[in-house]
């Protein structure tokens, strides 16, 4: 166990993999079963960062549990998620911190009672796009009032990528099936194009960030390999203002679209992400992260892609968030700002 001003963390070792978050916290901290649940409803306790509010989640040799002094912050819900396209083949949302996509595989077969803890962004949206679509048709009466107010299926969406739980930013949904295929096979192909937004640490330069990434690169976490082995990934990086040396607010274009591509690739390069909590600098780096950031800083800042049915290229962007805002703001009241070097757009 370790201690920490803001909280106690705990590492799950093989001997514990199984067991649920309430029989871990109460073995760790000797606390009864009625306290450690309470701990847990009462938004106390992270795995790897992330809120986690079921008390019966099963846990995994290498988690890293968080008991927290305070609670944390409600986890977002409908109201949060803003609606930036909406049509019968695809939806277009700027997602909020703190909330993940889908459900991860070994979550798939939890009954509809544990999932509504904490539900995924995928399970929050049918209800997010009836109440945009009833204030449509609520503001077209308003113009034509005629009969009663037509009916909303609540239809599932599918999931077709993915951003972190921490990240903001835009996501595009299929909803059906064929354009779930087509939107599927452009992220495939890298047809799709991503900008995003990160504060790193240091004083970042524009270049391009090529290697190939593995699911275990010998620590339990992802990574990139010595060798030709794994995925090759393609990071496109320029500096778009400085915060004197200590850190950068960085575009990152993605070329291919790895797994923690961004946040890997920083950190390897020996600027990892303002916040980054498992990805850090290469050993023998004396790189630490002071900003004190609210959570990762990073934000999904456009979207294009083609549409599924009308074969339209579709562009979206996304503003900052307030709460990078802010932390981008208190970097820059702290350490000052400059543009980096004239240049062109990285390619």
């Amino acid at each position: 166990m370790a201690r920490r001003s803001d909280g106690q963390l705990f590492h799950v070792s093989e001997s514990a993999s199984g067991c649920t978050l309430a029989a871990f916290l109460r073995e760790q901290s000797g606390e009864s079963w009625a306290a450690s649940e309470k701990l847990v409803r009462g938004r106390r306790v992270t795995i790897h960062g992330n809120l986690c509010t079921d008390a019966a989640r099963r846990l995994q040799a290498g988690d890293v549990v968080k008991l927290l002094n305070v609670a944390a912050a409600s986890p977002p819900g409908p109201r949060d998620v803003r609606i930036v396209y909406l049509d019968d083949a695809v939806v277009v949302v700027d997602k909020p911190p703190g909330i993940t996509t889908t459900r991860h595989h070994e979550e798939a077969g939890w009954p509809a009672r544990r999932r509504q803890v904490q539900p995924t962004l995928d399970e929050l949206l049918p209800a997010v796009i009836g109440r945009f679509q009833m204030g449509q048709a609520s503001r077209r009466r308003a113009k034509r009032p005629a009969g009663p107010p037509p009916k909303v299926r609540r239809t599932p969406v599918r999931a077709v990528h993915r951003i972190d739980r921490e990240t903001s930013g835009l996501l595009v949904f299929a909803r059906t099936v064929p354009a779930s295929r087509i939107l599927a096979e452009q992220f495939r192909q890298h047809a799709t194009q991503r900008r995003y937004l990160a504060v790193a640490v240091g004083r970042v330069g524009t270049g391009t960030i090529i290697t190939h990434l593995v699911r275990d690169r010998g620590d339990g976490r992802r990574g990139s390999s010595g060798g030709g082995e794994g995925k090759r990934a393609v990071t496109h990086v320029r500096p778009v203002e400085h915060f004197g040396d200590a850190y950068t607010l960085v575009e990152c274009r993605l070329e291919t679209g790895r797994t923690h591509q961004i946040r890997i690739h920083l950190a390897e390069s020996g600027h990892p992400i303002c916040g980054e909590r498992v990805y850090s600098a290469p050993p023998g780096s004396d790189v630490v992260d002071r900003s004190r950031a609210p959570r990762v800083a990073l934000h999904a800042a456009e979207l294009g892609f083609i549409h599924p049915v009308s074969g339209k290229q579709l562009h979206y962007t996304a503003p900052l968030p307030a709460d990078l805002q802010r932390f981008i703001d208190r970097l820059a009241t702290d350490h000052g700002r400059s543009a980096p070097p004239a240049g062109g757009p990285v390619t």
